[in-house]
């Protein structure tokens, strides 16, 4: 397993407080990837009119849910299966897969290595490198495919890269993952934030592979974190029926059910969050492109990974610089098969984004 340094993480801004003597109410947090518009005024009223659900317990089904999911992402409700945050999600399915040789697409988020290494299995880094800038070679890796791979996990948009696979990547990856009996779990918390994620999500392979599980989440594009509200979408149903069965009864509670039958169907919330994302990502990424002191590689998701190309300067310095302006950016150099040159940050709101380039820039 590899060994991850100690490193601030996004949710971390207690520890920020204690080390920098900075309030964390007072720091703008570049590193979470959550939308900047916060939870929509619909959910906010919804919620505070609704405390009486907790009362009772909610449907044991999740169907009505289920039913809002499904229709969001054009699937059918009995390919649906919620859970509290899509990290319990990723847990039972490795529970229930067992992998003993899993291959991860890296550097990505290290909780999928994480529970991997807790069910016994080893996992294997397939790197995306940075000459190709970050995106995937589909022909050299499809070639590192054999029948001793379990599993291949795929965060797409990829978690700090922010490049991406299209669906018809996908479906040649699961075409070659089905010769050898490999089952493919693909993260898509990322995914609605893509200009382009008709061409990225890989939901409606679901209804022609059952060696895929697609797995997604409230708390990045829906800005709720706290609601522990996770899905995915499977046509496995061996694999359903399993993940039901060991699954908790009540998982999601009263509260999270009803946030989630109003979020999937809040059209101007969600129209507006594109809006906002599409217009800063680009306005971002070509203010710091026209600097030379930083490379910045196309973003797919609401954050994007930039290299420092500044002789002397590494991402603790820039970490440093940004948190002592009240600004919290990601340093990199924690991720596999990243250095001390490598930051990520998201978009948020115009005005802390100007805040933010000034700062990188030192303007």
């Amino acid at each position: 397993m590899l060994k991850h340094k100690d490193h601030f993480h996004g949710s971390d801004l207690e520890k920020i407080e204690k080390f920098y003597g900075i309030k964390k109410e007072d720091i703008t947090n570049f590193s979470a990837n959550v939308n900047p518009l916060g939870i929509s005024p619909n959910l906010k009223q919804t919620l505070s009119t609704h405390l009486d659900a907790i009362t009772t317990y909610p449907d044991r089904e999740y169907t009505s849910l289920r039913r809002c999911i499904a229709e969001y992402v054009r699937s059918d409700f009995e390919n649906i299966i919620v859970g509290n945050g899509s990290t319990e999600l990723i847990s039972l399915f490795i529970q229930i897969e067992h992998p003993k040789k899993a291959m991860v697409l890296g550097p990505t988020y290290s909780e999928y290595e994480r529970e991997i290494y807790l069910g016994g299995g080893a996992t294997h880094y397939y790197p995306l490198q940075e000459s190709n800038r970050f995106r995937l070679d589909l022909a050299d890796f499809t070639a590192h495919l054999n029948e001793s791979i379990d599993l291949l996990v795929i965060c797409n948009p990829n978690n700090p890269t922010s490049s991406s696979i299209t669906r018809a990547e996908m479906r040649r990856i699961l075409d070659i993952c089905k010769q050898y009996d490999i089952f493919v779990m693909v993260d898509e918390t990322y995914v609605e934030f893509a200009e382009d994620m008709e061409e990225i999500t890989s939901v409606p392979l679901t209804h022609y592979y059952n060696n895929i599980i697609i797995l997604r989440g409230t708390s990045k594009f829906f800005a709720s974190p706290g609601l522990r509200l996770g899905y995915a979408i499977t046509g496995n149903h061996d694999l359903i029926k399993s993940i039901n069965t060991r699954q908790n009864p009540w998982t999601i509670n009263s509260l999270a059910v009803i946030a989630g039958e109003l979020m999937f169907s809040d059209k101007q919330y969600i129209q507006e969050t594109k809006r906002l994302i599409s217009s800063e990502r680009t306005r971002m990424s070509q203010a710091l492109q026209n600097s030379p002191d930083f490379l910045v590689y196309k973003p797919s998701a609401n954050f994007m990974l930039a290299r420092i190309q500044k002789e002397g300067v590494t991402s603790q310095d820039l970490f440093d610089r940004a948190i002592r302006e009240r600004l919290m950016i990601r340093d990199c150099s924690t991720f596999p098969f990243l250095d001390q040159k490598y930051i990520r940050f998201c978009v948020m709101k115009p005005e802390d984004n100007d805040r933010l380039i000034a700062c990188l820039l030192n303007n």
